[in-house]
């Protein structure tokens, strides 16, 4: 767990705000470091005087906004799904008061005897939110966003982390392969989209598993973001079959719910392939630019595993196998493609 130093100035606010709070009676002192994240947020637990604890964010502005959390909260809370409560909030300074959701992250427990079970519950959880979707209710995930994202890729995992230099061909290659991407991703029906959805953002529950953390950055956009995000976890992996199982049985628990998948698996399937790749892309650029940036090193240990996706889906697919080839010049490799479809 991330050490924080409990003496700073806004620590100090966040005290004197806990103490003017009338409900529930909480105890400042016992204000202490819960976790924190790629951002600049940072979360802290302080109990109360009837034993219970709570979780306050501190969102320092104008790094960041607490409003988009508040409305997801909302949202997602109103469409059924365990969410955080926010119980007091400080907009201006950027400081909310939250339920506890425990300690016990996906990823802590998850192993082979708990995994079937915890990801069905997440699967269940994730139908019933996109069951709810409406749009205009939260920000669209357009293509001018998706695209913002994959640049992410030759901006900071390719020039900055790599040292790399595409020519024009393969830029104009790679070009190609994001155009592809992105009309996939563009053709699939709309719902709302967590955006994170994975074992470091769900928590284990007594009861109404997963608890949903994270999800400020919440849009309306393609169905299958969320599912990929789940299987395809960069903290975590698990076998292509169990992954496949998985996605089948969402795709069966969505179809019974009305949600809007495509009549055969696969067609949902490459659906699935071809969101991963347009988010794994993304997530090599994001862990480049959290050590390059930011000084958060422990990210670096998760690109093998992204990069495994990486190649896996790009080497399934004809349209794709240009940037196996970018790929394998950029870390001075070579592979033999063979193509699935």
């Amino acid at each position: 767990m991330p050490e924080h130093n409990l003496s700073d100035e806004r620590q100090n606010l966040i005290r004197a705000w806990l103490a003017a709070l009338s409900a529930p009676a909480l105890l400042p002192d016992t204000l202490r470091a819960a976790s924190s994240d790629a951002s600049f947020r940072r979360y802290f637990r302080v109990d109360a005087a009837d034993g219970a604890s709570y979780i306050v964010m501190d969102a320092p502005p104008p790094q960041e906004d607490v409003r988009p959390f508040i409305h997801v909260a909302e949202v997602f809370g109103g469409a059924g799904v365990s969410v955080p409560k926010v119980l007091a909030e400080d907009r201006e300074r950027g400081f909310l008061l939250l339920s506890d959701l425990g300690n016990t992250t996906y990823l802590h427990q998850l192993n082979a005897d708990t995994a079937h079970k915890l990801y069905i519950d997440a699967i269940d959880a994730l139908v019933v939110l996109q069951a709810q979707s409406q749009p205009d209710v939260l920000p669209e995930y357009d293509r001018a966003l998706l695209l913002r994202e994959l640049n992410l890729f030759p901006e900071w995992y390719v020039a900055k982390h790599r040292g790399a230099t595409l020519n024009e061909t393969q830029t104009a290659q790679l070009n190609k392969v994001f155009d592809t991407l992105l009309a996939n991703n563009l053709a699939q029906a709309q719902v709302y989209v967590h955006r994170d959805y994975h074992s470091r953002n769900l928590m284990v529950l007594p009861r109404g598993n997963p608890g949903i953390l994270d999800f400020q950055d919440a849009v309306y956009g393609p169905i299958t973001y969320d599912l990929v995000s789940l299987l395809r976890d960069a903290y975590i992996q698990w076998d292509e079959e169990q992954v496949l199982d998985w996605a089948i049985r969402y795709w069966e628990k969505a179809r019974r719910a009305g949600l809007p998948v495509p009549p055969d698996v696969d067609s949902f399937y490459r659906d699935f392939e071809f969101m991963g790749l347009q988010r794994h892309l993304k997530v090599l650029g994001i862990f480049a630019r959290l050590y390059h940036r930011d000084g958060k090193a422990a990210y670096l240990d998760d690109i093998p595993l992204v990069m495994e996706y990486t190649r896996k889906t790009a080497g399934r697919y004809r349209e794709l196998a240009p940037l196996i080839r970018i790929l394998d010049a950029i870390e001075g490799t070579e592979s033999g493609v063979g193509f699935t479809f």
